[in-house]
């Protein structure tokens, strides 16, 4: 699949079919997170795989009852590693880089699992410490989102997006 193909397909899927993922494709889903930036190259993040029907159902209550997040046959949890990042970059690395490291590995895992013919979806509305009670996450990683794969079992057409030049501003604000 051709990148901007990637880009502009990819949709927030939030009904999947019954079907298990191979695990293959799991593999190159979380391969594909490693890959992505990140500040100084500390690769700060951190991936939980979630398969547990019973973990599922209880990341869905996390996530205010989305119940399409139970539904998905995996939950990666990215999560970002203050300690990893902290240690280099002090106050910034602890509270921000950590958080776009763990954001870019997520976004790359998302459009693999695209380009697989999977669905998936950012799920950034949950409540942060249940989360990490539930998956043993330690006080140095915070969870920055749920991402929900299966195979897609809906085709949500194209969100409207904002025009270039209400955002893009050159050489000043």
């Amino acid at each position: 699949m051709e990148i901007f193909d990637a880009i502009e397909g990819r949709r927030s899927i939030r009904r999947f079919k019954k079907e298990s993922i191979e695990d293959i494709f799991i593999t190159k889903i979380v391969s594909a997170g490693t890959w992505a930036p990140s500040a100084g190259n500390l690769q700060s993040w951190e991936v939980i795989l979630v398969k547990d029907p019973e973990k599922k159902r209880k990341l869905s209550a996390a996530a205010f009852l989305r119940d399409f997040i139970a539904e998905a046959p995996i939950i990666l949890v990215s999560c970002a590693n203050q300690q990893v990042s902290g240690a280099i970059y002090d106050e910034r690395g602890l509270e921000l880089y950590c958080i776009q490291d763990a954001a870019c590995a997520a976004q790359n895992m998302l459009l693999a699992a695209h380009a697989l013919g999977l669905g998936a979806c950012w799920v950034g509305s949950f409540d942060e410490q249940t989360v990490s009670d539930l998956l043993n996450i330690p006080s140095f990683v915070r969870p920055v989102a749920l991402i929900p794969i299966g195979y897609p079992d809906e085709k949500p057409y194209p969100p409207p997006r904002r025009d270039m030049n209400d955002f893009l501003h050159f050489n000043k604000y």
